[in-house]
């Protein structure tokens, strides 16, 4: 009685802690969509000041994706990279691309920036030690354990094998305490962890890396990586992280093709709409299921798929895209370079009525019954801000355009007449007991809707 007693107990205690740490889904920019590997201090802080000047809207959260310790970032290989780590096998930023880390300083000056831009600062790490550290045996800070104590070297992850896993034991919580104590250190607010949310999923590692945060006594946002995430794990992933990835790297294409069925690299848009309906009560209470960047804008000039580019997708799937994300409550994470913003995807991302639907809607869930000829429509609804409030988002899957009439009974709602407002272009919709509209090929619209007086 006393054990399941504690387990509630932890139980509540973390999901206060969460609802704490990230009471609505986190908003920001992460270097991965346009700098793979590549991001250095200057980019970064470039990017980071773009993003100061759109904090207003929301976006608070500048994240280094991978490979900030390498010092060489351009090898083809991984072993010739020159990953940059300290005496006790921590891995550090590589000083000749972030040289505000020289002389043992880390990441705490450039942390210190990014909080007086009134913005919050976060880094990738894949799981587990590098294997550099176990050759050399190095001693765990804070412990009398060594690295070979920690590793468990049967596993590496099958996409990065720079890295042994860590055992479940006293040495391999040790080494993450350690590792954590000095992230906390530096002022890290948000750390995303990789090769531990899906192939494989890392149970083990990811309670450790979530006690070692719970020891800091820093808020830190926890998000695992990749997906997708299944949802057999959904209790216990939530009960460790804040946001948890449920598809596969999402890039600038509506549908990939690829070569085997079960291949889920790279996830298009319209995947998003298969991989989103089961998450849907789960985002909620300090714990969102993350639908992967938004590959929007300019993603150059290193991104970390493909060639430098701008956003493949149309500005009517951007729109969509950001939509989706925004009814289904996803973390909002821009993947452009900012500093080549363009005034159309300023506009999609400055919209505070389509973030307003992802920071403060509630009971989101698509319709699963829908009139006849909605064959290629799929539907959301949520309840607004206000009272009375509806959103309604529809969404036109096919490849050309649909002109589209029904009572709005039919789409999830109460029967009787609306009044209804357009987010995207802010218009106002006469009363009508129906709802009649064009839609273009991948297109959608986001409505505000109350019941008409």
């Amino acid at each position: 009685m006393r054990a399941v007693l504690l387990m509630l107990m932890l139980a509540t205690a973390s999901m206060a802690a969460a609802k704490e740490v990230s009471p609505t889904p986190p908003m920001g920019w992460n270097s991965w969509d346009s700098f793979g590997l590549t991001i250095d201090e200057p980019d970064f802080k470039a990017n980071a000041r773009i993003l100061a000047g759109l904090h207003g809207y929301g976006w608070s959260y500048v994240v280094i994706d991978e490979g900030w310790y390498m010092r060489n970032p351009f090898a083809d290989k991984l072993q010739t990279r020159d990953y940059a780590m300290d005496a006790h096998g921590l891995l550090v930023p590589a000083p000749n691309r972030f040289p505000s880390a020289a002389h043992g300083q880390g990441f705490k000056a450039l942390a210190d920036w990014v909080h007086a831009q009134g913005l919050k600062f976060g880094i990738h790490i894949v799981r587990g030690i590098p294997k550099q550290a176990v050759a050399a045996n190095l001693p765990v800070a804070g412990s009398a354990f060594h690295a070979k104590e920690v590793a468990d070297t049967a596993d590496t992850c099958p996409w990065d094998d720079s890295n042994y896993g860590v055992r479940d034991t006293p040495a391999g919580q040790a080494y993450y305490d350690s590792m954590l104590a000095m992230y906390a250190r530096w002022g890290v607010d948000f750390l995303k962890v990789d090769c531990i949310a899906d192939h494989p999923y890392k149970i083990s590692e990811i309670r450790q890396i979530a006690k070692a945060i719970r020891k800091t006594g820093r808020p830190i946002v926890l998000s695992l990586s990749p997906g997708p995430t299944h949802l057999s794990h959904a209790a216990e992933i939530r009960r460790y992280g804040q946001m948890w990835r449920i598809t596969n790297d999402v890039w600038d294409g509506w549908k990939f093709v690829h070569d085997h069925p079960t291949d889920t690299f790279p996830s298009g848009i319209s995947d998003l709409f298969d991989r989103l309906p089961p998450w849907a009560d789960q985002a909620r209470d300090g714990h969102w299921p993350d639908a992967d960047m938004l590959p929007i804008g300019t993603l150059a000039p290193h991104p970390g798929f493909g060639p430098a580019r701008p956003s493949r997708l149309s500005m009517d799937e951007q729109r969509t895209l950001l939509t989706l994300q925004a009814i289904a409550r996803s973390p909002l994470v821009l993947g452009a370079n900012l500093t080549r913003l363009d005034n159309a995807t300023r506009a999609l991302i400055t919209n505070k009525d389509v973030i307003a639907v992802d920071q403060s809607s509630r009971d989101n869930h698509p319709v699963t019954r829908l009139p006849q000829g909605f064959d290629h429509v799929r539907v959301w609804v949520a309840s607004g801000r206000r009272d009375g409030e509806r959103y309604l988002a529809i969404f036109n899957l096919d490849d050309k355009p649909v002109s589209l009439d029904a009572p709005w009974g039919a789409l999830g709602l109460a029967s009787g007449s609306y009044d209804a407002r357009d987010l995207w272009s802010g218009q106002p919709r006469k009363a009508s007991a129906r709802l009649s509209l064009d839609l273009p090929a991948h297109g959608c619209a986001l409505l505000s809707i109350r019941l008409a007086r």
